[in-house]
């Protein structure tokens, strides 16, 4: 049979799908960085790339707040950034915070203001899931197979990654950063052996918890990914110590002897090196030199492709059958051996209470998915102890390392796990964002009720009943076969007085 022939007078546009506009905004303890690309035939065509020297770990006080000069650059970067995403939808960006907005005291309030002004949510990772990004981005960039060791040296900390294609085998972020270790090794400027040598020997105390297990696990390919990397190589190039691209032992020690010479961090000006980052630079190789002695490297080449990128890559799976966090949960299931059906019941009957209200009550495919995996994980706190296991599963959310997910929304889950049972958990939800704390609690008062329903935990799921939303008040109505059941009736006549004391209104029909 003659295959149809495509028209010739359809527009180019009918045939050509329209690629997806994706962006990413990386707010580095040094550097903040925008990346907007195309994404089709799985590729990424960068569309505008931009990044500024902010230096947010350098603003840090005594105290471990952020400064207010400090806040204004960032928010000033911010405001130039913003133009290049202003059309793009809320599900096609993501803006991440690294090691500065992890630690700093009041990130709160300057999140508060950056997502005013960006109009965009913004999302702090932890450092293993900054780690699992950096490889993903960088992973994408290399054309060559075989065991790759990953480094990311950044403002606050440094990320080591030990994956083969887009595997990783060991994530790692410790607490190593240019600026950070500027500020404590150099502080007064002055740059000479003693302080290089002691900013090394921290560096090498640092990396003393992981120089075991990562040599032991192997690699074949050492690969750079950091700016700090890259103008270490642009720097050995430009003296002639190897080709471009390539930082080498000999080249990196005969840079360190150069800075040395320097004297001081103003008067640090190399060639290959650009300007802003010229202070930053003798921590960076101070930092790298520890890299170099404590791998035993001879070699490592710099390759495009980090956070950003992977951000973006990560975001194109996220949502669908590719998306990390079903894996992560799905794991998290079997090692804490919680109840899958008892799981599937609970999740079941949350996703039919929350089709009752979630146009009364505006939520959305995102919050409903959350409340899906709180339903499904809402009893791993029973592989500590049934006592309290409410609190001690909202403790392993929050604090485990959970690929795919940034710190807010380990927060959410963990939220909703400890606020599913028993008094309704008023001092954890005044402590969320306020512009959260509606939704959250409603996703709580549905999980609640969810819990309730399959207490008796059956072999088949329970029929779940209407429910009538008006405001923020809820009426649960029972069919004439459930009010004869004592439990369920006592559980939610308990139910009641919990939300009631917590200032929601639920009621029986």
């Amino acid at each position: 049979m003659e295959r149809p022939q495509p028209a010739t007078d359809a527009p180019l546009s009918s045939q050509v799908p329209c690629p997806q506009r994706l962006a990413a905004i990386d707010l580095g303890s040094n550097s903040f960085h925008l990346l907007v690309a195309h994404y089709q035939d799985e590729r990424l065509q960068v569309v505008a790339r931009r990044g500024e020297k902010v230096q947010l770990a350098a603003g840090l006080d005594g105290d471990g707040r952020l400064e207010e000069a400090a806040m204004q650059r960032a928010l000033g970067c911010l405001a130039r950034f913003a133009p290049f995403v202003a059309d793009i939808p809320q599900g096609q960006l993501r803006v991440v915070g690294t090691n500065a907005l992890r630690g700093a005291r009041n990130s709160q309030a300057f999140i508060d203001r950056a997502e005013a002004l960006l109009g965009h949510r913004i999302e702090i990772i932890g450092g293993r899931e900054e780690a699992r990004l950096i490889y993903l981005g960088a992973a994408h960039s290399l054309a060559e197979s075989g065991r790759r060791l990953i480094i990311d040296i950044g403002g606050g900390s440094t990320e080591f990654i030990i994956g083969e294609r887009f595997e990783p085998l060991a994530l790692e972020s410790l607490q190593l950063g240019c600026v950070t270790f500027t500020r404590r090794f150099f502080e007064g400027g002055e740059i000479n052996e003693r302080h290089m040598r002691l900013a090394e020997l921290a560096a090498m105390s640092e990396l003393a918890n992981i120089r075991r297990p990562y040599c032991e696990l192997g690699w074949d390919d050492p690969v750079g990914s950091s700016g700090t990397i890259k103008a270490a190589a642009a720097v050995i190039a430009a003296a002639g110590g190897a080709p471009d691209g390539v930082v080498t032992r000999e080249g990196l020690q005969q840079v360190r002897s150069t800075l040395i010479a320097c004297g001081h961090l103003d008067r640090v000006a190399l060639e290959g090196l650009k300007p802003d980052r010229a202070r930053v630079f003798p921590a960076g190789v101070a930092i790298l030199s520890a890299i170099f002695d404590a791998f035993a490297l001879e070699r490592l080449r710099y390759a495009d492709g980090a956070l950003r990128e992977g951000v973006l890559y990560d975001m194109v799976g996220r949502n669908s059958s590719e998306d990390i966090r079903h894996k992560t949960l799905a794991s998290l299931q079997q090692r804490h051996g919680v109840d899958g059906r008892q799981a599937e019941h609970v999740a079941n009957s949350a996703g039919q209470l929350l089709d009752q209200v979630r146009t009364a009550w505006a939520l959305d495919d995102d919050q409903a998915r959350f409340l899906d995996w709180a339903a499904r994980l809402h009893e791993i706190g029973l592989a500590i102890s049934h006592s309290q296991f409410h609190r001690h599963g909202a403790y392993l959310l929050e604090h485990s390392d959970l690929a795919g997910f940034s710190r807010p929304e380990q927060r959410l889950l963990a939220f909703l796990v400890r606020a599913h049972r028993r008094k309704f958990p008023l001092r954890e939800w005044r402590a969320l964002p306020e512009s959260q704390q509606r939704s959250h609690a409603r996703l709580a008062r549905l999980l609640r009720l969810a819990v309730l329903l399959n207490h008796p935990r059956g072999e088949q799921p329970v029929a779940t009943p209407q429910l009538e939303v008006q405001g923020e008040a809820l009426t649960l109505h029972l069919a004439d076969d459930e009010r004869d059941q004592t439990l369920l009736r006592t559980d939610l006549e308990q139910e009641i007085a919990y939300q009631s004391a917590a200032g929601f209104n639920l009621s029986l029909s």
